[in-house]
């Protein structure tokens, strides 16, 4: 079956509820609209309706590996949609981008809270609305500018003013990616960040070479938000065994200023143009 008929015939069978979707009675055919499917892989509508009709061709990994993660297939489907692109798919021994249906539609029923998936490199994977409103938007940054490791020790993160784990949050990076190196020798994206990270980040050299194992904890951190100003939160980090991902959530406590910002995050979407306080 060719590329477009895939995405075609897949999309439909998604159910838009499982999508983050409100499904409505307005609706023609039960799965995703192409600009819903277009909105989730992070493509322009006229990109996926091309690739739909076969009118573009030689998608890329970065590209169906998007799409696979917003059409919320099988591992062996995810397979299927890179050799239709005439693509290899993920070979084992490499990381995966690759989010489980299940876990998308767990994150996607917990939408009163940001949340992020990553993957065993820290690169960012899926994230909700609520993230994009209190974290920007991911959709905005490249694959390696979503890579936590290389912010956080290259440019730093862009709106955190305080962690409360401080230094120790990059010792449990430089941590998971040492047991991601081990458990992953032909992942060559991981082996380009690594070196890259050792030639940038002299702090990131001696943690690496100190290689001490460290884990992840509740993290409280206030977020310089440029609508509602800082805003605390606790983050969280969840393992999802088998998938080697990790799901992180930011929370705060019921009927706290705190609570009321993140409120009108969730209503506005970060765009409101008027600073709560």
């Amino acid at each position: 079956m060719r590329f477009g008929e895939l995405l075609h015939l897949w999309r439909d069978r998604l159910s838009p509820a499982d999508a983050g979707f409100r499904a409505t009675t307005a609706r023609r055919a039960p799965g995703l609209r192409r600009e819903e499917l277009a909105q989730l892989a992070g493509l322009s509508v006229d990109y996926v309706l091309r690739l739909e009709q076969g009118r573009a061709t030689n998608p890329s990994a970065q590209v169906v590996g998007a799409l696979a993660r917003a059409l919320q297939v099988s591992r062996e489907e995810r397979d299927q949609l890179y050799v239709a692109a005439g693509l290899l798919p993920p070979q084992d021994g490499t990381i995966s981008a690759h989010v489980p249906a299940g876990i998308q539609r767990l994150v996607g029923r917990l939408g009163d809270v940001p949340i992020g998936v990553y993957t065993a490199d820290w690169t960012l994977a899926w994230w909700n609305d609520l993230w994009t409103a209190t974290m920007g938007d991911p959709a905005e940054l490249d694959a390696e500018q979503r890579n936590l490791a290389r912010r956080l020790f290259t440019t730093g993160l862009p709106r955190v003013l305080h962690s409360t784990r401080g230094d120790t949050l990059g010792l449990a990076i430089v941590a998971d990616l040492q047991v991601a190196s081990a458990r992953y020798p032909a992942d060559g994206g991981l082996a380009r960040l690594v070196r890259e990270l050792h030639e940038a980040s002299p702090e990131f050299a001696r943690l690496w070479a100190e290689s001490v194992p460290a884990e992840h904890t509740t993290d409280r951190k206030i977020i310089d938000h440029p609508e509602v100003g800082p805003i605390q939160l606790d983050c969280d980090i969840l393992l999802v065994p088998g998938a080697n991902l990790r799901i992180v959530t930011y929370t705060t406590a019921a009927n706290t200023p705190d609570a009321t910002k993140l409120d009108l995050l969730r209503v506005t979407g970060g765009r409101s143009g008027v600073r709560a306080g």
